[in-house]
């Protein structure tokens, strides 16, 4: 079928043979078949065809095609119904003769479309005999077409066809494919490696859920991955909205395995990223049968398939040496990182059991997020080790050998758009947080999950509006708060306001250093120490006048994406009234997915890939959509277009029939 992509699935004669005679002789537990639904998709008509057959094998009815529709012109086919044998009655001329009646009006039936991606669709499907139903046939079916003078297929090639359909759709008893397990294999089904825990009809409920996504949300796109048994193994899926959020918000992606690695009911990870107004918006989900290297380059050759190539520039994971691996070899340029905000969270329950707990989570603390020099990060590591004893602690040492991939020191070149929870108290949220809980069953789930996606894009819809209708109130007189008021979305603004308030906290800026064009500043500030104490801290700040660059050790616009106190500090000293617009991330922009469409050059755009078709005309009437909910008069404005473009379209379709 069109895009629940299986892997692992051809047999060969043998195997044919052996799974012939399991048929034959009954050993095998009952299946259940994927019944046929509306909204299902199929790369030919032949597979269609096909896969009606052993539906209707396994059920016990024969199949004969009803209706076919051909263009005029090319002759080709775009539309079908298939039907049960019993279905109409024999015309009155026929009724006297020998041969028995068999026909008894049976209303079961499909009807599918050749859709404008060029697979077949199924339109209508009616379920209901009104005849008793034969014993299951296991011929093997030689009608492959009609209506068409296509070369017919060899019947192996039938036959392979046949069973990979079979494979790809059965599910036994228990929701999970071909089983042949005893009772004791099932006591241990949720220890097995390599597929799905999946309880009774939760198979067929995800995928009666990608069925009815893929007629609803045309853009919707979804992977099943089989193991060598027939089991569902991993499942990728990932919403239109999200697919066109990856290319606009896919530079820095946090991949949550938090229910996977916590052993939750669904074993859940979601690629998560962040929006112009700081809020997380999803990016793709991901079912795993465990936290294999395999599984999460499954995983991840299924996401870089669905956006087109996309990658990273950044990744934030759990520390988790299977993903590290993964990563390394599905988006070998990405810069990845280990979620500090996940470190943190394991000081109390890693280090609690030792003596001077307090103090050595303060000595740890103090490493973490106050050194500004990596020189001075190995000494405060280094006293902690010392002072208190724990320099053979496995997971102390586990994190120091790690330390470049999470220690702020040591990311200061890596963009994280504010994603690194490099302060204290920030975290990562999953983005099922209030939605997801340890026992949550997977039927649950997806009606959480379509609740989840609305709420969110409710949440940004709002901010959208807000940002554009609403202006900031000003706190200070300061030429950088008026610039970026017209400029960052509501959120991003109060984050950069903070920043130019806090200026005011910072009471010296003085040169300490010239080489050429290139200046070092040192600008001092007070800050809450503790017992709430005020403590003079340095930082320093080169700035480049001729190319206008500024860059603070802080490293706040790498990790935040704004300028800083800082660099605004030195900035202002030099007399500059208005920020450089390399320093002003279009991401961070009220109207950033108006003016930015990722990917939109027609003349990239392959003449004969309808897929491609599809995602540039999808992105194109998502700008419209983006316009048309400022206000009414846009709403107005963008159906209009809607209406006459379908109208001029559908004026095409006319002249080519």
């Amino acid at each position: 079928m069109a895009e629940a992509g299986c892997s692992n699935e051809r047999l060969t004669n043998g195997e044919l043979n052996e799974k012939e005679k399991e048929w034959d002789d009954g050993t095998e537990e009952k299946k259940e078949f994927v019944a046929p639904a509306v909204g299902m998709e199929f790369e030919s008509y032949d597979d269609a065809y096909n896969y009606y057959n052993c539906y209707a094998k396994e059920v016990g009815f024969r199949v004969r095609v009803k209706n076919s529709w051909f263009k005029r012109n090319s002759r080709e086919k775009y539309g079908a119904v298939l039907c049960c044998s019993s279905q109409g009655f024999k015309r009155i001329k026929d009724v006297n003769r020998l041969r028995k009646e068999t026909r008894t009006g049976c209303p079961a039936m499909v009807r599918m479309r050749l859709a404008d991606s060029k697979r077949w669709r199924v339109l209508e499907v009616m379920h209901e005999h009104n005849h008793s139903l034969g014993a299951k046939i296991y011929r093997p079916v030689k009608k492959v077409s009609t209506g068409n003078k296509r070369k017919s297929l060899s019947s192996s090639d039938a036959e392979g066809r046949t069973i990979k359909l079979y494979r790809a759709l059965v599910i036994d008893s228990e929701g999970n494919g071909n089983s042949s397990l005893n009772a004791r294999d099932v006591m241990n089904f949720s220890e097995l490696p390599d597929q799905l825990n999946f309880k009774r009809g939760d198979a067929q409920a995800i995928y009666n859920y990608f069925c009815r996504m893929q007629l609803t949300n045309p853009n919707f796109f979804y992977l099943m991955d089989l193991n060598d048994e027939g089991h569902l193994r991993n499942v990728f899926w990932v919403d239109a909205r999200s697919r066109a959020s990856c290319g606009y918000f896919g530079d820095v992606v946090y991949i949550d395995n938090t229910y996977l690695s916590s052993k939750f009911e669904i074993p859940l990870v979601a690629f998560v990223g962040t929006n112009h107004h700081s809020q997380s918006v999803l990016l793709g989900c991901g079912l795993l049968a465990g936290e294999t290297t395999e599984s999460y380059i499954w995983l991840f050759k299924a996401w870089i398939t669905c956006m087109s190539g996309c990658s990273p520039q950044t990744i934030i994971t759990d520390r988790c040496r299977a993903l590290q691996t993964a990563i390394a070899e599905a988006f070998p340029r990405a810069h990845h990182c280990f979620g500090l905000s996940h470190i943190m969270k394991r000081v109390p329950e890693k280090l609690g059991g030792l003596r001077h707990y307090d103090a050595i989570k303060k000595a740890f603390m103090k490493a973490v997020y106050e050194t500004l020099k990596v020189i001075d990060f190995e000494v405060a590591w280094g006293f902690m080790v010392q002072r208190f004893g724990v320099g053979d602690h496995e997971w102390l040492q586990s994190l120091y050998e790690d330390r470049v991939r999470w220690a702020p020191v040591y990311l200061k070149d890596t963009v994280f758009a504010g994603m690194s929870a490099a302060r204290p108290g920030e975290i990562l949220n999953p983005f099922f947080e209030r939605y997801v809980h340890k026992q949550t069953p997977l039927k649950e789930f997806l009606d959480k999950y379509e609740l989840a996606l609305q709420k969110k894009h409710k949440e940004e819809t709002i901010a959208d509006i807000e940002s554009r209708s609403i202006g900031p109130t000003l706190k200070t007189r300061c030429s950088f708060e008026l610039q970026l008021s017209k400029l960052y979305s509501k959120e991003i603004f109060k984050k950069f306001q903070f920043e130019v308030e806090e200026m005011y906290s910072c009471f010296s800026t003085t040169q300490i250093h010239v080489d050429g064009p290139i200046i070092i500043f040192l600008v001092k500030e007070r800050v809450l120490g503790e017992s709430s104490r005020r403590e003079i801290r340095d930082f320093e700040v080169l700035y480049n006048r001729s190319a206008g660059e500024v860059r603070c050790i802080c490293s706040c616009f790498n990790f935040y994406g704004y300028l800083c106190r800082h660099a605004l500090c030195v900035l202002n000293f030099n007399g500059v009234e208005e920020i450089p617009c390399k320093y002003i991330l279009p991401r961070w922009k009220k109207d950033y997915k108006r003016l930015y469409v990722p990917d939109h050059s027609s003349n990239d755009v392959d003449s004969t890939d309808h897929m491609q078709w599809f995602n540039q005309l999808y992105r194109s009437a998502l700008q419209v959509v983006e316009e048309g909910v400022i206000s009414l008069e846009h709403y107005s404005v963008a159906l209009e277009a809607f209406e006459e473009s379908l109208n001029r379209v559908r004026e095409v379709e006319e002249k080519q029939a």
